[in-house]
């Protein structure tokens, strides 16, 4: 059997609540109250939501602001299943984590940081009785594994909403170690702590990674299987997360942790890094790709490993442990250090890593210099000709098409997967679907097929599930299917197929015949692909030019999808939103 999934997902409902009371926790810390008829179950134009639920001790919800304050203009489109992020110039979104969900009593708290003049802090300080507020959320939960002997909380200021809440709850009957930086004794605050449980207050600046790494290094380090949760500011983080899974050896499914601020911005709890920051000014000028490639090279040689494995090593030495002869990385260290990734260290005795070096020893940091995104990004070099062509930078660039270069590469493969992860919280509504109605099998096939299969699993359906022949490398597809004893591989037809992604790494041609190969194994197939930009992600302009530099078509819309159902023997049903610029398309053989 696969392991237990890391997170249970929710519906995602658009709420409206209003603020029943206002009180200090601290000095540093403002709680406010909400409450509503929309915690409960409701109907809105015409569509049943249920009760709000937020069971994991660190859920977030999204509050929606506004910075004209037109909020009601700012809000997302609630679909019958989902959310679509519709365009909102002004809109801006912070997440918080709840410190108290009170159903009965139709409550939720929030606890707002006192720690700058960022949207949800300035709301928080004008918020009087009767204030409304919109959020959406929590999208997921955190599930802990079933059996720990202990585990670790560790955060600042912007964390003890989700530790309270922990050990306010108990989740885990094990004890709890907990670390909070603060910037003064004022903002320590009274936690329910148990026999067994320690807990370290430690005075720092927000954001100093110095210090809470050295705090985290004098925790105790207690017998048994244990857990790591920890929560502050994002650069600080860094060498905490590089300490627990290289020298503590947390494994990967024993370790959470998430950046909630940036000190760079004055930005509320849980902001992440850049989902909701402004898009860059028309007038910015444009970036070099210098220190991209810099960077993207120094990740190649292994040189930020090797610095962080071997601080103080010389030149020469890194040079030796790079495998670079003669004086090549000499021709590297002068703008590794000009972009603060690589740098002399203070005191004369070799070389460091800078902030940005620090960063890119997150692995989801250095997968945008040398993963499938980065090789994108360097297709798009041949964007002009491929353009006066008609076919795709990726064609150009490499000599072959994006599919058939991932389906032999199991590790290119494994990133499609992994980029298709979020996909899970999108699929209520084809889960909801009537098609599933009397389905006894189904076919799979696209790097959603993991997806796919947890979504199937939320929604209680369980049919006999199959792997298209050529869906991708047989080792990460079998991976997607968490219950061998319901898997058939064999050849036959299947009751539907869901082709989850399968489309967005193929070119038009590739496309087609994929559908015309599905015609051969079933009478009704389903499409879930992205239609349109994610108008949440600042980034939002730049999705059809990355799907153009894969597959030499645009992001395919509604009508894109049924011209290529045509060619192949297919005709379109009827086309669920899903949210977040994605669709399910519901095709029966014509």
């Amino acid at each position: 059997m696969a392991a237990q999934r890391a997170y249970t997902t929710h519906p995602l409902v658009l709420r409206r609540v209003s603020v029943r009371r206002v009180h200090e926790v601290t000095p540093r810390m403002r709680r406010v109250v909400l409450g509503g008829d929309d915690l409960a179950a409701f109907t809105r134009d015409g569509i049943d939501r249920p009760a709000f639920a937020a069971p994991g001790f660190d859920d977030h919800v999204k509050l929606i602001l506004a910075s004209d304050g037109d909020v009601r203009a700012a809000l997302p489109a609630q679909l019958p299943y989902g959310i679509e992020w519709t365009p909102a110039e002004h809109r801006v979104t912070r997440d918080y984590t709840p410190r108290r969900v009170d159903l009965d009593a139709g409550e939720l708290h929030l606890d707002f940081v006192l720690h700058g003049d960022g949207p949800a802090e300035s709301w928080s300080a004008s918020a009087r009785e009767g204030d409304e507020l919109w959020f959406v959320g929590p999208k997921s939960s955190l599930r802990l594994p079933d059996s720990l002997d202990w585990i670790l909380l560790i955060g600042d200021e912007t964390a003890l909403p989700a530790i309270g809440r922990f050990l306010d709850e108990r989740p885990l009957d094990a004890p709890a170690h907990v670390l909070v930086t603060v910037p003064d004794d004022a903002a320590r605050q009274e936690l329910a702590l148990r026999d067994g449980d320690t807990i370290t207050w430690v005075v720092a600046e927000p954001g100093d990674a110095v210090a809470l790494e050295a705090a985290v290094r004098a925790l105790p380090s207690p017998p048994g299987e244990g857990y790591a949760w920890a929560a502050a500011e994002s650069r600080a983080l860094l060498p905490v997360r590089r300490y627990l899974q290289r020298e503590r050896k947390f494994p990967k499914d024993r370790v959470n942790i998430t950046g909630y601020w940036h000190r760079e911005e004055a930005a509320a709890p849980r902001t992440p890094a850049t989902a909701d920051a402004p898009a860059a000014p028309a007038s910015a000028p444009i970036p070099s790709p210098l220190p991209w490639l810099v960077a993207r090279a120094a990740l190649q040689l292994g040189v930020i490993d090797a610095v962080a494995d071997a601080p103080g090593l010389s030149a020469d030495a890194l040079a030796t442990r790079a495998g670079v002869p003669g004086p090549g990385l000499g021709v590297l260290l002068p703008l590794l250090a000009a972009y603060d990734v690589v740098v002399a260290a203070e005191d004369g005795t070799g070389l460091r890593l800078g902030t940005a070096g620090e960063e890119l020893l997150d692995d989801h940091a250095r997968e945008e210099y040398t993963g499938h995104e980065a090789e994108l990004l360097l297709a798009l070099a041949q964007l002009a000709p491929a353009l006066r062509d008609g076919t795709s930078p990726w064609r150009l660039a490499s000599g072959t098409t994006l599919h058939a270069a991932v389906t032999e590469d199991a590790e290119r493969y494994g990133e499609l997967v992994e980029e298709c992860e979020q996909l899970v919280f999108l699929l209520d509504g084809l889960t909801a679907d009537p098609l599933w109605e009397g389905v006894e099998s189904c076919l799979l096939t696209g790097p959603g097929s993991a997806s796919v299969v947890a979504a199937l699993d939320d929604a209680g359906r369980r049919p006999r599930l199959r792997v298209a022949e050529d869906a991708g490398p047989a080792e990460v597809l079998r991976g997607c299917v968490p219950a061998p004893d319901r898997v058939d591989f064999s050849a036959g037809p299947a009751d539907v197929a869901v082709a989850a992604k399968a489309l967005a790494y193929r070119t038009d041609e590739e496309a087609a015949a994929l559908l015309g190969r599905l015609a051969e194994w079933t009478g009704t197939a389903v499409l879930v692909e992205a239609s349109r930009p994610d108008n949440l992600n600042p980034h939002a302009a730049e999705a059809a030019l990355h799907a153009y530099t894969a597959t030499g078509s645009p992001l395919r819309d509604s009508a894109a999808v049924a011209a290529l159902a045509e060619r192949s023997g297919w005709r379109v049903e009827r086309t669920v939103a899903l949210g977040w610029g994605t669709e399910a398309t519901v095709l029966r053989r014509a």
